[in-house]
């Protein structure tokens, strides 16, 4: 599910490390009405006049946080903020064209003659600090992320 990958994904960009099964992660299903009223604001703050796709909440190691799937001009943008309404990260998915050559390069790359089905800028205080495509080979789907640079990041 595109939802959960996202949360996984940016927990692991804010440095949380996936658990085992039995450490698994909690992750719920929301309405607006769920949802703190600080971190409601921010919703409809980064909600406004677009389509929202659902809300989710993750508690890990005692964080909560908090994803808010948007819809812009047919492309996805997943908001990740935490418990007291502070946008953490932005994933939006953005054009092939959009991207920097030497990213284009690093992710054509890494793919190896796979599909690359979306792209997405990870953004966090305004500042684009990663890209990451998706990727199909071989009937298998993995990602590959990169910096600005198209240097690969290797997550642990």
């Amino acid at each position: 599910m595109k939802l959960r990958g996202a949360v996984v994904r940016a927990a692991l960009l804010l440095g949380v490390t996936m658990a085992s099964p039995a450490q698994e992660k909690s992750e719920d299903r929301l309405t607006m009405n769920d949802l703190p009223a600080a971190v409601k604001k921010t919703v409809l703050e980064v909600s406004r006049g677009l389509k929202l796709r659902g809300l989710t909440r993750e508690a890990k190691k005692g964080q909560t946080f908090y994803e808010v799937g948007l819809e812009v001009n047919g492309r996805t943008r997943d908001v990740i903020i935490d418990s007291t309404g502070a946008v953490v990260l932005v994933e939006e998915e953005v054009t092939w064209e959009s991207v920097p050559a030497a990213v284009r390069a690093a992710i054509e790359k890494g793919a190896a003659g796979g599909k690359i089905r979306l792209v997405e800028t990870l953004t966090r205080n305004n500042q684009i600090e990663a890209y990451e495509a998706h990727v199909r080979k071989d009937g298998k789907e993995f990602e590959i992320k990169v910096d600005p640079s198209g240097k690969p990041i290797v997550e642990k």
